[in-house]
Protein backbone atom coordinates (compact mmCIF):
# COMPACT_ATOMS: atom_id res chain seq x y z
CA UNK A 1 0.00 0.00 0.00
CA UNK A 2 1.22 3.47 -0.88
CA UNK A 3 -0.02 6.57 0.95
CA UNK A 4 0.46 10.01 -0.55
CA UNK A 5 0.04 13.15 1.55
CA UNK A 6 -1.25 15.20 -1.33
CA UNK A 7 -2.18 18.73 -2.29
CA UNK A 8 -4.29 18.58 -5.46
CA UNK A 9 -3.33 22.18 -6.24
CA UNK A 10 0.36 21.25 -6.50
CA UNK A 11 1.77 20.07 -9.84
CA UNK A 12 4.54 18.05 -8.17
CA UNK A 13 1.98 16.31 -5.99
CA UNK A 14 -0.29 15.58 -8.97
CA UNK A 15 2.70 14.19 -10.89
CA UNK A 16 3.51 11.81 -8.02
CA UNK A 17 -0.06 10.50 -7.92
CA UNK A 18 -0.01 9.88 -11.68
CA UNK A 19 3.41 8.17 -11.58
CA UNK A 20 2.20 5.79 -8.86
CA UNK A 21 -0.99 5.04 -10.80
CA UNK A 22 0.99 4.50 -14.02
CA UNK A 23 3.03 1.90 -12.12
CA UNK A 24 -0.20 -0.02 -11.47
CA UNK A 25 -0.79 1.04 -7.86
CA UNK A 26 -3.83 2.84 -6.53
CA UNK A 27 -2.50 5.01 -3.71
CA UNK A 28 -4.35 6.08 -0.62
CA UNK A 29 -4.63 9.85 -1.01
CA UNK A 30 -4.62 12.03 2.10
CA UNK A 31 -5.47 15.63 1.29
CA UNK A 32 -3.61 17.07 4.24
CA UNK A 33 -4.83 20.63 3.70
CA UNK A 34 -8.33 19.34 4.50
CA UNK A 35 -7.40 16.56 6.96
CA UNK A 36 -4.72 18.52 8.80
CA UNK A 37 -1.77 17.11 10.73
CA UNK A 38 -1.11 15.96 14.25
CA UNK A 39 2.18 16.43 16.05
CA UNK A 40 2.79 12.66 16.41
CA UNK A 41 1.98 12.13 12.74
CA UNK A 42 4.47 14.78 11.60
CA UNK A 43 7.16 13.55 13.98
CA UNK A 44 6.72 9.99 12.69
CA UNK A 45 6.72 10.98 9.03
CA UNK A 46 9.77 13.22 9.39
CA UNK A 47 11.68 10.58 11.33
CA UNK A 48 10.85 7.89 8.77
CA UNK A 49 11.86 10.20 5.89
CA UNK A 50 15.03 11.41 7.62
CA UNK A 51 13.82 15.01 7.56
CA UNK A 52 14.07 17.73 10.17
CA UNK A 53 11.06 20.01 10.59
CA UNK A 54 13.12 22.81 9.00
CA UNK A 55 13.86 20.62 5.96
CA UNK A 56 10.15 19.82 5.66
CA UNK A 57 9.05 23.46 5.99
CA UNK A 58 7.48 24.82 2.82
CA UNK A 59 8.52 28.44 2.43
CA UNK A 60 7.38 29.08 -1.15
CA UNK A 61 3.78 30.22 -1.47
CA UNK A 62 3.16 29.97 2.30
CA UNK A 63 3.15 32.44 5.20
CA UNK A 64 6.33 30.87 6.67
CA UNK A 65 8.51 33.96 6.27
CA UNK A 66 5.79 36.34 7.45
CA UNK A 67 5.28 34.14 10.51
CA UNK A 68 9.00 34.37 11.32
CA UNK A 69 9.49 30.63 10.80
CA UNK A 70 12.54 31.01 8.56
CA UNK A 71 14.60 32.63 11.33
CA UNK A 72 17.56 30.45 12.33
CA UNK A 73 16.63 30.44 16.02
CA UNK A 74 13.14 28.92 15.52
CA UNK A 75 12.96 25.58 17.33
CA UNK A 76 11.75 22.31 15.85
CA UNK A 77 8.95 22.38 18.43
CA UNK A 78 7.79 25.79 17.17
CA UNK A 79 7.93 24.62 13.56
CA UNK A 80 5.88 21.51 14.31
CA UNK A 81 3.30 23.58 16.21
CA UNK A 82 3.03 25.98 13.26
CA UNK A 83 2.67 23.07 10.82
CA UNK A 84 -0.15 21.57 12.87
CA UNK A 85 -1.90 24.95 12.99
CA UNK A 86 -1.20 25.72 9.31
CA UNK A 87 -0.97 22.49 7.26
CA UNK A 88 0.18 24.38 4.15
CA UNK A 89 3.57 24.85 5.86
CA UNK A 90 4.49 21.19 5.25
CA UNK A 91 6.27 20.56 1.99
CA UNK A 92 4.68 17.98 -0.27
CA UNK A 93 4.08 15.36 -1.38
CA UNK A 94 5.18 12.98 1.32
CA UNK A 95 4.89 9.36 0.19
CA UNK A 96 4.80 6.30 2.45
CA UNK A 97 5.48 2.96 0.76
CA UNK A 98 6.83 -0.45 1.79
CA UNK A 99 10.24 0.72 0.52
CA UNK A 100 10.29 3.82 2.72
CA UNK A 101 9.01 7.33 3.30
CA UNK A 102 10.16 10.27 1.20
CA UNK A 103 9.41 13.88 0.46
CA UNK A 104 9.04 13.42 -3.30
CA UNK A 105 10.47 16.63 -4.68
CA UNK A 106 11.19 16.36 -7.52
CA UNK A 107 8.30 14.08 -8.36
CA UNK A 108 10.47 11.39 -9.96
CA UNK A 109 11.88 10.67 -6.48
CA UNK A 110 8.81 8.46 -6.04
CA UNK A 111 10.28 6.00 -8.55
CA UNK A 112 12.70 4.84 -5.82
CA UNK A 113 9.71 3.75 -3.71
CA UNK A 114 7.98 1.67 -6.39
CA UNK A 115 8.32 -2.08 -6.87
CA UNK A 116 8.29 -1.60 -10.63
CA UNK A 117 8.65 1.35 -12.95
CA UNK A 118 5.67 2.52 -14.96
CA UNK A 119 5.74 1.67 -18.66
CA UNK A 120 7.13 4.38 -20.86
CA UNK A 121 7.13 6.82 -22.22
CA UNK A 122 5.97 8.80 -19.19
CA UNK A 123 6.25 12.56 -18.76
CA UNK A 124 5.39 15.02 -16.02
CA UNK A 125 2.69 17.68 -16.49
CA UNK A 126 5.30 20.09 -17.84
CA UNK A 127 6.29 17.60 -20.54
CA UNK A 128 9.62 16.58 -18.97
CA UNK A 129 10.23 12.91 -19.75
CA UNK A 130 10.92 10.70 -16.72
CA UNK A 131 10.55 7.23 -18.32
CA UNK A 132 11.61 6.71 -21.93
CA UNK A 133 9.83 4.56 -24.53
CA UNK A 134 11.94 1.54 -23.53
CA UNK A 135 10.88 1.86 -19.88
CA UNK A 136 14.13 3.32 -18.58
CA UNK A 137 14.47 6.22 -16.14
CA UNK A 138 15.56 9.46 -17.76
CA UNK A 139 18.03 11.71 -15.97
Amino acid sequence: MIVIYHNPGCGTSRNVVEIVRAAGEEPVIVEYLTEGWTKPQLLGLFAAAGLTPREALRVSKTPAAEMGLTAPDITDEALIAAMVAHPVLVNRPIVCAPKGVRLCRPSETVLDLLDRLPPGPLAKEDGALIIDAEGNRVG
